[in-house]
């Protein structure tokens, strides 16, 4: 913009000076027509010898044209019909400059006031201009020129400055960007510039304090948890012995409603026993938790060591629990990994139908290890997948004793292990989508 406005002004200026260096040839020019005027025996004449008139008209790139005109205004000699002298233009030093068109050409005109007998003639000298336009075309062009080329130059060394300038702040934000949300690791000040260590400095306070509230808050939940889980142990064992003696007491007389009612306290103590066992899971696998081992485990490995445990479910609520196992070698948390699946698969069986089928599957796809459960319950409607990873969500309707947790520590689990985790639809045996299949992907080596 600057550089436009520059050229604007230089061809200004330029055909300003052009046109007075032309101006004052025109000025010649019109002197010398003016002495030719004579009085001869009280008429006005003009004598101009042709030579005189054809070294006038003679120019390279311009047209030369003139007019005389009588006191009266009629004319005298030369051009007829050249643009009279605008009203408004007073003469300065006999002379008035203006420009006007003439025989469809731009010219520029030049007419001085000439005394003759006594009276006053007028002597009209104009060009077209040619020769100024080309002079303001060239001056404007040797001055524009240098001057891009110094814009062009000024503008390569700004951005080669601030590039160079911002390359710490843009190496500062690509690590923060980078990060995970449990990298809390204060930034190393010495890698950024002088005026940006303040930042560094504020950033890695604010670090500090995520840190410590978010361990404040996950050992406080883990706490709360561990807390919990010894009495609800304990309590856990003594309802099923007097369950066990429910039996008896039965048979003898006791009313049948006491046993149903220490059936539900038995159920209720379970589901908030495996809620504590969930809290002390999740406090393990969020971000700012215990950290994460990162040992080699073959997830195979994992599944085979609780299958027993999860086949005996699988048998009491008669559903066919399948495994279709190959190796599949990650770097992790094997106690991690043993509590993703045990939600996974406590999730498949607890919502499948009896005599429904729930399938546990590990391998390498693409060169990826991978662990899904797939199962042909009701499945979760597309809407609802987003939605059921909120902790303690559970889909509208849904029957069950889970506590809307499960999903939400596989989900926290897989980001600790930087795995891609995904709810979609399962299969039947026909290919239709049916059920739900719940996985893990992990990343390459």
């Amino acid at each position: 913009m600057l550089l436009v406005a520059g050229a604007v002004g230089t061809y200004l200026l330029s055909f300003e000076a052009a046109s007075d260096a032309y101006d004052h040839a025109l000025v010649d020019a019109g002197i010398d027509l003016g002495e030719r005027i004579k009085v001869v025996e009280g008429s006005i004449v003009f004598d101009l010898p042709g030579a005189a008139e054809q070294v006038l008209r003679t120019d390279k790139y311009d047209t030369i044209y003139y007019q005389v005109l009588r006191p009266d205004g009629s004319v005298l000699a030369g051009d007829e019909g050249l643009p009279p002298i605008p009203a408004s233009r007073e003469p300065e030093d006999g002379v008035i400059a203006y420009d006007g068109v003439y025989r469809g050409k731009p010219i520029r005109i030049l007419a001085l006031l000439v005394p003759c007998g006594g009276r006053i003639c007028t002597v009209q000298v104009a060009e077209t201009t040619v020769k100024r336009r080309n002079l303001t075309r060239n001056i404007v062009l040797s001055s524009l020129v240098p001057e891009l080329l110094i814009t062009l130059a000024t503008l390569a060394i700004v951005w080669f400055g601030v590039k160079r300038g911002l390359a710490p702040l843009e190496d500062l934000s690509t690590e923060i960007r980078t990060r995970s949300a449990r990298d809390l690791r204060p930034i190393d000040p010495g890698h950024a510039p002088e005026e940006a260590r303040p930042l560094v400095g504020a950033l890695n306070q604010l670090f500090g304090q995520v840190a410590e509230s978010s361990g404040n808050q996950q050992r406080f939940l883990a706490n709360a948890a561990h807390q919990l889980r010894t009495p609800l142990a304990g309590l856990q064992a003594h309802i099923e012995i007097a369950l066990a003696q429910s039996e008896i007491a039965v048979a003898q007389g006791m009313p049948e409603e006491h046993r149903t009612q220490l059936e539900q306290v038995h159920r209720a103590t379970i589901r908030t026993a495996r809620l504590a066992n969930q809290l002390l899971a999740l406090a393990r696998a969020e971000p700012g938790g215990t950290r994460v081992d990162t040992n080699p485990v073959n997830l195979r490995t994992v599944v085979e060591e609780a299958a027993d445990e999860w086949v005996h479910r699988a048998m009491v609520k008669e559903i066919d629990l399948g495994f279709d196992l190959a190796d599949a070698q990650v770097s992790g948390d094997a106690l991690l990994l043993r509590e993703a699946l045990a939600n996974l698969i406590h999730n498949a069986l607890e919502y499948s139908p009896s005599g429904g089928r729930v399938t546990v599957r590990t391998g390498m796809r693409d060169q990826r290890a991978f662990l899904e459960v797939e199962d042909d319950g009701p499945g979760i409607p597309p809407a609802e997948r987003e939605k059921v990873l909120e902790r303690f969500y559970r889909v509208p309707g849904t029957v069950g004793t889970g506590s809307g947790l499960g999903l939400s520590i596989v989900r926290e689990i897989a980001a600790a292990h930087g795995a891609e985790f995904r709810i979609g639809a399962g299969e039947d045996a026909g290919g239709t989508t049916s059920g739900c299949k719940v996985g893990l992907t992990f990343p390459h080596g």
